[in-house]
């Protein structure tokens, strides 16, 4: 028999499942640029690229935005989870970055009204949708645990990202999943320290990930939409 705590961690397990119809797999955050312009070759300096934008984006933005928008959502706080939908969207620094934001939110929105989550209509067509904003929603609403939701999240980027590289770079399978794991002993120092930041510690900037994405809005043959 399957008790709650398992229920719960099945939920977070399909959240984070690349199967999950958003289209995540169309884009790569500026890392086909990265690639085009030779910045990125080999496994050592993709390691690097996405240690980084962990370190300095994900892990200073996204994550500590997360655990407010969960918070926010386990309290019915709308103001609040505006607020911080808002903050998140603000945060991105290029045209692409934000619509990719805008993009998933709505489609993750789409998928949790047709899970029976009936509350992400609204964010259907709102401008301000976020990917985190109907993540944390739908961990909320799944009584998915705070800290296993930030986890969650940060590893369904890095996968993402990870199978970007092996298509870019290109990388083989065994050194995509070699990175996966390497990088994926970071994700719980993350999470630790993205709870420790007060309001107006939030923020981060990757001035590479930001002349990527830029560059790559004028790319002309790509197979990625960031």
């Amino acid at each position: 028999m399957v008790v709650a705590t398992d229920l719960s961690l099945l939920r977070l397990l399909q959240l984070v499942s690349p199967g999950l119809p958003i289209g995540m797999y169309s884009y790569s955050q500026g890392l086909e640029r990265a690639v085009e312009d030779g910045w990125i070759s080999d496994a050592e300096q993709a390691s690097d690229w996405l240690r980084g934008v962990l370190a300095n984006a994900l892990g200073r933005v996204d994550a500590p935005i997360l655990a407010r928008l969960y918070d926010a959502w386990a309290i019915n706080d709308m103001a609040a989870v505006d607020h911080w939908s808002c903050i998140l969207t603000a945060c991105r620094e290029t045209a692409e970055l934000r619509a990719e934001d805008r993009q998933t939110g709505q489609a993750l929105a789409r998928l949790l009204v047709n899970l029976e989550l009936p509350e992400a209509d609204v964010w259907l067509k709102r401008p301000d949708a976020t990917l985190a904003t109907l993540f944390s929603l739908a961990a909320a609403r799944w009584q998915i645990g705070k800290t296993d939701a930030m986890a969650g999240y940060l590893w369904g980027w890095l996968e993402n990202q990870m199978l970007c590289a092996v298509k870019l770079v290109p990388l083989g399978q065994v050194a995509g999943q070699r990175l996966l794991k390497d990088l994926a002993g970071n994700l719980p120092a993350l999470v630790e320290q993205a709870l420790c930041l007060a309001d107006d510690e939030i923020g981060g900037s990757c001035f590479g990930l930001a002349l990527a994405s830029s560059r790559h809005e004028m790319q002309y043959s790509r197979l990625f939409r960031s």
